[in-house]
């Protein structure tokens, strides 16, 4: 009675499909023929209309205008500084003192105060341009927040209209060598933790820049709807970045499905709230020379882009981990229904949702937070800080994209657990194999 159940006979079978599941790191397992055209439906046409809107919208390089020599719309060109001596201030007039000599204003009182101690006259020569080899003198005050030094690279601006002695001006210093240092460093480490899959993120990032630089700013600046040019980058990059870095499979297109309903959302209730809140995106300096220089640009539209842009790169996240959790529970317990899985990636979800909203509020206040600071140090009450169209933009923008997270987390989910629950790639089914075994093993154990 017992030795046909003890017979050692079908374990080779049963071990080597249990090491294909235990060492299965490689691409997902193929989903049956009738998915794999399901998910082409629904694919394939979503694809070719991206592709369509990008040749419908490509704009063809950024429009030229008449630069205003405000803010960035200035010409620059490199320079370096030769020369630096101390001057006392009150002999170059560092601070602009009326010749009045009139103190009563708060600026000339600023002005006489700054004219005290030692300045720094710098000599500062042109590297690149038509004016290479140019020399003109910078005069920078012992209280101003960037302070000069003798070799160091600058960046001037250049005045074409103005006398020939002030034609030039230090307006920053030269980042180069930093950042150039500071991304080979980045890309070395992703590359050494992330092999191949590391090399194709580089690739997929640098496909995600390309877009956004050489068709949704441009055509954004051409006059095209900001919303309708930031819905066809945003799908181009996450199309690229997905399939890129995690293989044209079945596990990877439930992640673009789920991303994509979620950027809709997002996209819906953006558009709800901007509009509702009367947010009408010009709110700084930036926006406001923007709007001055192409005026038929939608501002609150461009708002709009913004908020769908800036959730992409985190919704990927959460779309990718839920759908690769899916996918692993049922590797583990092929005959888990699609209830059951739902209910255990829920579980990784929740997890999920409660790190990633965390991190993406935190990530606003830190940019807005010398913002916050100066609403800080004028005692205004959190409801007027609130109230205020450039502290309301960024909440809008936090609580939408939050929205959207939350919502991708039960979409993917239920999307995979479908989707992986069906899978029948043929028969014999390896689910049906593993579960034979298992359950002879499980009774030879009791037995024992």
């Amino acid at each position: 009675m017992t030795s046909p159940q003890s017979d050692p006979a079908p374990q080779p079978p049963h071990q080597s499909h249990t090491h294909g599941h235990t060492h299965s790191h490689g691409p997902a397992a193929p989903v049956s023929k009738h998915l794999r055209k399901v998910i082409a439906a629904v694919l394939i046409p979503f694809a070719t209309a991206v592709v369509v809107g990008l040749i419908a919208f490509w704009p063809g390089g950024v429009p030229d205008h008449e630069r205003t020599g405000v803010g960035f719309d200035r010409q620059t060109q490199d320079g370096k500084v030769v020369q630096v001596v101390k001057v006392d201030c009150a002999d170059v007039n560092a601070s602009q003192v009326p010749p009045t000599g009139d103190t009563s204003t708060p600026s000339g009182r600023e002005a006489l105060n700054g004219q005290e101690g030692e300045c720094a006259k710098a000599t500062v020569e042109v590297t690149t341009g038509a004016d290479k080899g140019r020399q003109f003198v910078e005069v920078v005050q012992p209280d101003a927040p960037r302070q000069l030094r003798e070799g160091q690279g600058v960046v001037v601006a250049y005045a074409p209209d103005a006398p020939r002695d002030l034609q030039y001006s230090v307006t920053d210093v030269n980042r180069r060598i930093p950042m150039t240092l500071l991304a080979a460093i980045f890309a070395l480490a992703v590359v050494a933790v992330g092999r191949m899959r590391g090399v194709m993120a580089l690739v997929a990032l640098a496909v995600s820049f390309a877009v956004l630089t050489l068709f949704i700013l441009p055509a954004i600046l051409q006059g095209s709807n900001p919303l309708v040019v930031a819905v066809i980058g945003a799908s181009a990059i996450m199309l690229a970045a997905l399939y890129m870095c995690h293989g044209v499979t079945a596990r990877t297109s439930v992640a673009v499905v789920g991303t994509l309903i979620s950027l809709l959302l997002i996209g819906l209730l953006g558009s709800l709230f901007i509009g509702w809140a009367n947010l009408s995106g010009n709110t700084d300096d930036n926006t406001g020379l923007i709007h001055g220089l192409y005026p038929d640009i939608d501002m609150s539209g461009l708002l709009l882009a913004g908020v769908i842009i800036g959730s992409l790169g985190v919704l990927d996240d959460v779309t990718v981990t839920q759908t690769s959790a899916v996918w692993e529970l049922h590797q583990a317990d092929p005959r888990m229904g699609w209830r059951g899985l739902y209910r255990a990636g829920i579980r990784i979800g929740r997890d999920h949702i409660a790190s990633v909203v965390n991190t993406l509020v935190l990530a606003y206040a830190g940019a807005a937070l010398p913002l916050l600071l100066l609403f800080s140090i004028a005692q205004s009450s959190v409801g007027t800080v609130a109230n205020s169209e450039l502290v309301a933009e960024e909440i809008v923008r936090t609580l939408v994209g939050s929205i959207g997270l939350v919502a991708s987390v039960p979409v993917t989910t239920v999307l995979a657990a479908l989707v992986v629950s069906a899978d029948r790639p043929g028969a014999p089914t390896s689910s049906s194999t593993a579960a034979t075994p298992a359950r002879t093993g499980r009774g030879r154990r009791r037995k024992a």
